[in-house]
């Protein structure tokens, strides 16, 4: 297979990275919304289930005649609440996604210094192709190990990135 000149394989590698600077914002971002979404339903979820649990305890032992069911509605709505939360666990969902956002986050950053910077200071193609590789090989791994974003969540994502939710005041000319 014949070599690339330098230029044309610098910028096939620059080509690449973005690709991985694209997908990771709009992953990262994805699951940062996911975490919005499950961090609110554990508020949701859990300050009704308290309250319900309190007025259902204090309703069940104020009267105990069977013509006061209040406190049995209560008590099943409880239950199902509490059994929601239990199931769904909407905290451990949040955290999880933050932390893929993170990651994500994280990943994009790194990709975009080195198709910026480190391609425009590095003469071997060898060795930008290992760290396009290297950088792969991590999208590839947070795609494996992260939960996946929910579709309707990745296009709220998109349309807050398209309307400019994820541009930095220095890139906007």
């Amino acid at each position: 297979m014949p070599k690339l000149s330098l230029a044309v394989a610098k910028e096939a590698i620059i080509t690449e990275a973005k690709r991985i600077e694209e997908n990771c914002l709009f992953t990262s971002k994805g699951h940062f919304y996911a975490a919005q979404f499950w961090a609110k339903f554990h508020l949701w979820i859990g300050f009704p289930t308290v309250i319900l649990a309190a007025v259902a305890g204090t309703a069940a032992l104020a009267k105990f005649d069977k013509d006061n069911i209040w406190a049995g509605v209560l008590s099943i709505i409880v239950v199902i609440l509490t059994s929601v939360t239990t199931f769904l666990n909407p905290k451990e969902k949040a955290n999880a996604y933050l932390t893929a956002g993170n990651n994500y986050d994280s990943l994009l950053a790194r990709t975009r210094m080195f198709w910026l910077i480190d391609c425009r200071m590095e003469n071997s193609d060898e060795i930008l192709t290992s760290r396009l590789k290297d950088l792969s090989e991590q999208r590839e791994r947070l795609n494996r190990d992260c939960p996946q974003v929910p579709k309707g969540t990745y296009e709220k994502a998109k349309k807050g990135i398209e309307q400019g939710e994820a541009d930095y005041k220095i890139d906007i000319v």
